[in-house]
């Protein structure tokens, strides 16, 4: 996941060169205005973070051309990584606006998933796996923030709740192409540790790693 990120960060002035049908300041400057009424009124997309958000327009418009010059994999799905309070979350809900209708996809906190499980037990990495229970049904889906919620018992037995999720996530995208987003502050090695190798395996195949500079500044103060 290192290699990739070394692929996918470049300048500013080097995705501004980029050739597209697609006027990419004009999209920024109406994600602004909707973000002004989603969140708050002084809400903007700093130019020190185009290149990941040039990243994200691409994929999510299915711009070929774009994605091919970045190095995104329409593909996969995306793991946008950053530290706190940079705007992943905000970033990731606006990118629904833009999206196809058949790559729709929803945000779910893996803070909620966690508290689901403690309700309602195994049958929640189902749901957020395959779908309902008993029926086959699996969406796309953000998960937000991963790495806040903590392992968790059921009953006495405990579980990597996500971990569980990501794995069984990695079959869907192998047998049904369907892809899975996440944000998270935790680097590739962090995953790792939290995860465990295997999933920081199926990562790699799962999503392409889009980062914020690691010294980008907390927007909510």
């Amino acid at each position: 996941m290192e290699e990739q990120t070394a692929q996918n960060n470049s300048t500013p002035q080097q995705e501004k060169t980029i050739q597209s049908h697609y006027s990419y300041e004009e999209i920024i400057a109406w994600l602004e205005v909707k973000g002004r009424e989603l969140y708050w009124p002084g809400f903007k997309i700093h130019e020190i973070d185009y290149p990941v958000v040039y990243k994200l327009i691409a994929y999510f418009l299915r711009d070929e051309q774009s994605c091919n010059q970045f190095g995104v994999n329409m593909n996969k799905g995306i793991l946008l990584s950053g530290p706190v309070g940079c705007g992943k979350t905000a970033l990731m809900s606006l990118m629904k606006f833009i999206t196809k209708t058949e790559h729709k996809f929803f945000v779910k906190p893996c803070r909620d998933v966690s508290f689901e499980f403690i309700q309602d037990g195994y049958q929640i990495i189902h749901k957020y796996s395959n779908g309902r229970l008993y029926h086959s049904d699996p969406k796309i889906i953000c998960f937000d923030d991963l790495g806040i919620e903590n392992n968790l018992k059921y009953f006495g037995n405990e579980c990597n709740v996500m971990a569980e999720i990501i794995l069984s996530r990695y079959d869907i995208f192998i047998s049904k192409k369907i892809p899975t987003h996440i944000t998270s502050n935790l680097s590739a090695s962090e995953i790792e540790t939290h995860y465990g190798l295997r999933v920081r395996s199926r990562l790699r195949e799962l999503v392409n790693l889009i980062s914020y500079d690691k010294n980008t500044l907390d927007k909510r103060k």
